[in-house]
């Protein structure tokens, strides 16, 4: 089942883990998606990158399963087993159309995001993953306000990081959580 897991965590990512890299970007994922950390050492452990022969502990195990979506291990473990009846299917890979902002985006770009009901939203790329909103219509985000993301996928919600608007402490935002977001570059 464990292997399951990391193999459903590679399909999310669309790539499989190959490099100490790899794994510490999964452990920054993981921390910025979940507020859990788990090291760039376990990450490598448990895919065999480090050759040593230690079982994860529940935990871990609880925040990798939560990282693609389900409640925790406990439901992971029952759906892949197909028990109980009622549960919703797994997490499966993303298939629509995608923009990674790291490799298909040039700073000054700009990129506008849409989602239901009627939110329009530019924003321009500054690098580094972090976009600043450029305009506004019918949306929470304002002109100004500056946040992450890393990947903006057509149909699925948007999880922006590190959301700075005025003088409020950062939060977490998700845009688009019903329908999802379209997006276009300008």
């Amino acid at each position: 089942m464990i292997k399951l897991l990391l193999k459903e965590i590679e399909n999310s990512l669309g790539k499989k883990l190959t490099s100490p890299a790899d794994f510490e970007s999964l452990s920054d994922s993981i921390l910025n998606r979940n507020h859990a950390y788990l090291s760039r050492t376990t990450l490598m452990r448990l895919w065999g990158y480090i050759s040593e022969n230690v079982r994860p502990s529940r935990t871990t195990l609880d925040i990798l399963s939560r990282f693609v979506g389900y409640a925790g291990w406990e439901e992971f473990v029952a759906k892949r087993d197909g028990s109980p009846a009622n549960c919703e299917p797994p997490s499966s890979p993303v298939l629509g159309r995608r923009l990674s902002v790291a490799d298909d985006l040039l700073v000054g770009d700009v990129v506008r995001l849409l989602w239901q009901p009627e939110r329009v939203c530019d924003v321009v790329y500054l690098g580094d993953l972090k976009f600043r909103v450029v305009a506004s219509v019918n949306t929470r985000l304002r002109e100004g306000d500056t946040f992450q993301a890393n990947m903006i996928v057509e149909g699925e919600p948007l999880y922006i990081d590190n959301l700075r608007q005025a003088d409020r402490p950062p939060i977490a935002y998700v845009c688009g959580k019903i329908s999802g977001v379209m997006f276009e570059r300008l």
